[in-house]
């Protein structure tokens, strides 16, 4: 197993502790673990790419982490009444369309690995969920975040399906 995807395994690790911690009203320890496996995710990357460690096992496994984990958080968002449910609804359509997407992709012998818009998307999922910790009693703050969250989650999952619609072309 390479180390980008010992810290994939790591990242998801790393989803229950955060919960916990969140759960148990700890924002700064909840933060931490949160900020720790987000930052995780830039670095098994970055690992991935510098050393020759990019494999299918990482090209599925990384962005499966990186969904349990602000999905994780935005659930506990959504429960205390930060976030709206229909936000998290578009959330998860889009991480099952584009899994099955990828589903049928594999069918074909083809991986498809994560797109720039998807890239951005986390980014901005995840830089937006750190600040919801630190200030989500701010109805401001959790506003904006639900909308760019909403706005690259729409926009990376209709690139998905545009860039391959070549997928569905042999489909029974």
């Amino acid at each position: 197993m390479t180390t980008a995807n010992k810290i994939t395994i790591g990242r998801i690790v790393a989803v229950p502790v955060f919960l916990v911690l969140a759960y148990l009203d700890h924002p700064l320890g909840a933060f931490a673990v949160y900020v720790l496996a987000c930052l995780s995710d830039f670095a098994d990357g970055y690992i991935a790419r510098h050393y020759n460690q990019i494999t299918d096992f990482g090209k599925f496994m990384d962005p499966l982490a990186d969904k349990m984990l602000v999905l994780a958080a935005m659930c506990f968002f959504t429960e205390r009444g930060y976030m709206p449910g229909w936000a998290v609804a578009i959330v998860l359509f889009r991480e099952f369309a584009v899994s099955g997407l990828r589903l049928i992709a594999v069918e074909q012998q083809r991986v498809i690995a994560a797109a720039w818009s998807g890239k951005v998307k986390t980014a901005v999922t995840m830089v937006g969920l750190a600040a919801m910790l630190l200030f989500s009693s701010y109805p401001l703050v959790n506003g904006i975040v639900t909308g760019l969250i909403v706005a690259t989650t729409v926009y990376s999952g209709a690139e998905y399906f545009i860039k391959n619609k070549d997928v569905f072309k042999d489909v029974k």
